[in-house]
């Protein structure tokens, strides 16, 4: 368990608006949250979020994937260093259009969550919505799970979910979905910040879970 009273410091990545970093942002204002947004990354310049971040009294970083080139490596380990100066605990991803090699993966194993608009292992990758509505499903929803090297295949941490309705759209069922990103987030950041849910590898230790919603 997290030693009591010491708020871990967590980096927020983003690529764009970061409604899910503003969900993040409001549930750490608690005094008991067990979390401080120390910073927000973005690898874009003109992500709206780093405006709100600010506005918000949060430190900011821009590290442009761009000027890299094609060198991953190169923007990985440039983004590493900003972490590591921060002395960041646990970095939670909201939006970050980027995806890391093995070497990052592995060296922010366990302290690396990601939020995917969809029930995991169902529709991994993109276009969750439109895939979710082809495929005919009664229930879609979101996952915050731990990050590791092969995309969205990480232990769970906590998901939940809403009805597919009759008439439904991508639009009208992502706008549901965000709703549970921005509820079970916080929730499972929590989690994590308490000792609560840790990375076991090949699965996810955890207590004290409130079942997902039916």
């Amino acid at each position: 368990m997290a030693e009591p009273g010491v708020k871990k410091r967590v980096a927020i990545l983003i690529s764009g608006r970061g409604s899910n970093m503003a969900a993040l942002i409001d549930a750490a204002k608690a005094p008991d949250y067990p979390a401080e947004i120390a910073l927000v990354v973005s690898n874009r310049p003109d992500a709206a979020g780093l405006q709100r971040a600010r506005q918000a009294g949060i430190a900011t970083a821009l590290i442009d994937h761009r000027s890299f080139g094609d060198d991953r490596a190169a923007f990985e380990r440039a983004l590493d260093a900003e972490l590591t100066a921060q002395h960041i605990d646990l970095v939670c991803l909201a939006g970050f259009m980027r995806l890391f090699t093995p070497w990052f993966v592995t060296r922010w194993s366990g302290r690396l969550l990601n939020i995917h608009p969809a029930l995991l292992p169902q529709f991994k990758g993109l276009h969750t919505h439109r895939r979710a509505l082809e495929a005919r499903v009664s229930r879609h929803g979101a996952t915050v799970h731990f990050v590791v090297a092969e995309t969205d295949a990480g232990p769970i941490i906590l998901q939940d979910s809403v009805p597919v309705l009759e008439g439904d759209t991508e639009a009208t069922l992502a706008a549901r979905v965000l709703e549970v990103e921005h509820r079970i987030y916080p929730q499972a950041l929590r989690l994590v910040a308490e000792g609560r849910a840790t990375f076991g590898g090949e699965g996810t230790a955890r207590s004290g879970l409130a079942s997902p919603g039916h």
